[in-house]
């Protein structure tokens, strides 16, 4: 792994990469399986939208407690809290049916519906990560944590359809069976709570959270802008989009699953581009001039008349949409200062985990209603809205790296 990684990496970036990839692997796993099994076992579209949104109100208090409330905490030790989270998650969803309970599941726990990552893990590795690499190596290493999560992810939705397939192999209930990927990540969160084990900074681990002062006003402006486009990405999250094929097309679990698997190569070899594309035009640049394209595909797909011309635009749009991550982290975490970049990866994250929260349950009232693809209509035209937004307001506020002759 280390070999893969910039040259200044140090252990922990290898041992914070492969805590990521992991935990991309189950999200994948899940994400796919979860409109399936909830639809499976009863639960209309409008309480699947319910669950989604109950995950990300959850995962935007979480985070919000992290880099506000838990900063004497070392950092480590939050992370090793929050794989215990993660096991209670899992087990919950494996052996809880009825919807209440469910619901309180989603929202105490780490389950991440969507494509991205927006779980109580990802400030504190953000911070350790930049403090793990030299200046001009920071956005490179972190398009390679996005990188593995990707490609893992994308592993993970592949194998999402398996626990169906050996249901109907053995003759055994569907529902009992797609329990079993619940199960699977409540015990993934035991390796990484050995990877967290092993993290070796002790500085770094427990280098307390300042509150924002210098970067007060940068990071609250970004957080409005990456709020807005989190509004539009709820509409969109994997869960929804695996439902809207469902319904719009009457795709298998296994078929869309393999559509995601698909969807994750094409985002992960992007996370190298970007890197590259970065140093040459910058990182404000970079996220927009991807995501812009990306916004026009998601609006195409959802006017696609057959499931292989929708899937094309899909395809193409995830080629796309991910290259803004590691330029948006990487920028985030080079405009605040280092005592300051727990509290602003916390506050540019809760905002964007809240907004999100806000539109799934409106998606899944759209989709109640029709199978057309409003949801991704009117995720596109936000998220465009976003890019324009962005480029006018930050495109001369340059990063260390881009500063230097």
């Amino acid at each position: 792994m280390r070999s893969l990684l910039p040259g200044s990496a140090t252990v922990d970036a290898r041992r914070l990469v492969t805590a990521r990839s992991l935990r991309g692997f189950a999200d994948g796993f899940v994400s796919v399986a979860l409109a399936s099994y909830l639809r499976d076992i009863g639960f209309s579209p409008i309480e699947v939208g319910a669950i989604v949104t109950s995950t990300l109100l959850g995962s935007a208090a979480l985070t919000l407690v992290v880099g506000f409330w838990a900063s004497g905490v070392p950092q480590r030790t939050v992370l090793i809290i929050a794989t215990g989270l993660m096991a209670f998650t899992g087990f919950g969803f494996a052996g809880i049916t009825e919807f209440w309970p469910l619901l309180v599941v989603a929202f105490a726990g780490t389950l991440n519906p969507s494509g991205g990552d927006v779980s109580v893990f990802l400030p504190v590795e953000q911070s350790l990560l930049t403090g793990a690499v030299a200046d001009r190596d920071r956005t490179a290493l972190f398009a390679r944590y996005n990188l593995g999560a990707i490609f893992a992810a994308a592993l993970g939705a592949l194998c999402s359809g398996l626990p169906v397939f050996f249901a109907n192999r053995a003759e055994i209930d569907v529902t009992e069976a797609q329990r079993i990927a619940f199960a699977l990540y409540g015990v993934l969160a035991l390796g990484l709570t050995l990877l967290y084990l092993g993290l070796q900074q002790p500085e770094g681990l427990r280098r307390k959270a300042a509150p924002l002062k210098e970067s007060r006003r940068i990071v609250l402006r970004l957080s409005a802008l990456f709020s807005l486009d989190s509004l539009g990405g709820g509409l969109v999250v994997q869960s929804l989009l695996a439902l809207w094929l469902f319904e719009r097309f009457d795709l298998s679990v296994g078929a869309t699953g393999t559509i995601f698997f698909a969807a994750g190569l094409c985002s992960a070899f992007s996370q190298l581009v970007a890197a590259w594309l970065a140093r040459r035009i910058g990182l404000i640049r970079t996220m927009v001039y991807t995501h812009l394209p990306a916004n026009l595909f998601l609006i195409l797909a959802a006017l696609m008349p057959n499931v292989g011309l929708a899937v094309a635009f899909l395809l193409a749009r995830m080629a796309l949409s991910q290259m803004d991550v590691p330029a948006r982290q990487s920028y985030v975490m080079a405009v605040v200062p280092p005592e300051e970049r727990v509290t602003a990866a916390s506050v540019t994250n809760v905002p964007r985990s809240l907004a999100a929260a806000t539109t799934p349950l409106v998606a899944g009232l759209m989709l109640n209603a029709t199978s057309f693809g409003w949801p991704l209509i009117a995720a596109g035209l936000i998220k465009a809205t976003y890019d324009l937004l962005l480029l006018w307001q930050f495109q001369s506020v340059r990063p260390p790296e881009e500063l230097v002759a």
